[in-house]
């Protein structure tokens, strides 16, 4: 690669407002080193075969488990990945999709507990209600971004980082689920100078075009890059 260990420099993003408590924490932290291109694609590399498992299991997934992938999305926010998965695997073994029941107390369980799991179970039922006509909006064939839209309209509790997250875990592309360990390392990057006070939609739009052209740039699709970048952080590559 071209000048493979020049640092990347920042673009910059402006904003305005206040985003979540996790962004803020972090952004009070000690900045960290720019990472080159040459850094990147090294830990790029070593991970390259669990990313891209990972990323076709995504490709992979049957319309019947949509439900419940976009139930694991709807509880992600501010909870833990791994416990939004357990509750999952719990509304699984109930058969939720199929059976009316409350799953507030499902979500308050110490072995799993779910932030917000009041309103957070309103939305599951709410979702439940409305999936059958979700399902006919993700199977008609219209482009990642227009889904994207069309849920966060449609589907409460589902803000641009949900919708992406749920379509990529569906095998939709180039989609930014732009949460604090994605943020953290566009900076480090040199993509982003610093945290976005909030995320609003032209923000959002904002930091995923950088986003993307970074890609382009460093030849590491969008898709592996937040893989790649969850990893760096969490030292696991969940969904």
């Amino acid at each position: 690669m071209k000048n493979s260990t020049a640092k990347l420099q920042p673009s910059g993003v402006s904003s305005d407002g206040y985003l979540t408590h996790h962004l803020l924490k972090t952004r009070q932290n000690k900045r960290q080193s720019l990472l080159s291109v040459e850094e990147l694609h090294d830990r790029y590399e070593a991970l390259k075969p669990e990313i891209t498992k990972r990323l076709d299991e995504f490709k992979k997934v049957s319309s019947n488990d949509y439900f419940y992938e976009l139930a694991y999305c709807l509880l992600t926010p501010q909870s833990s990945a791994v416990n939004a998965g357990k509750a999952v695997t719990a509304l699984r073994k109930k058969n939720f999709q199929k059976k009316k029941f409350n799953p507030e107390a499902l979500l308050y369980q110490k072995d799993y507990y779910i932030r917000f799991h009041k309103t957070k179970a309103k939305h599951l039922v709410e979702m439940k209600d409305n999936f059958p006509l979700i399902a006919r909006e993700l199977s008609n064939g219209n482009a990642s971004v227009e889904l994207r839209e069309w849920l966060m309209k449609n589907v409460k509790g589902l803000g641009w980082k949900e919708a992406s997250h749920f379509l990529r875990n569906i095998g939709h592309k180039n989609l930014s689920i732009l949460d604090r360990h994605i943020l953290k390392n566009l900076i480090r990057c040199g993509v982003l100078k610093q945290l976005p006070k909030s995320l609003t939609t032209k923000e959002y739009m904002r930091i995923e075009i950088l986003f993307l052209k970074f890609a382009e740039r460093v030849n590491i699709t969008m898709d592996e890059l937040d893989l790649l970048f969850w990893s760096m952080e969490t030292g696991q590559i969940l969904k």
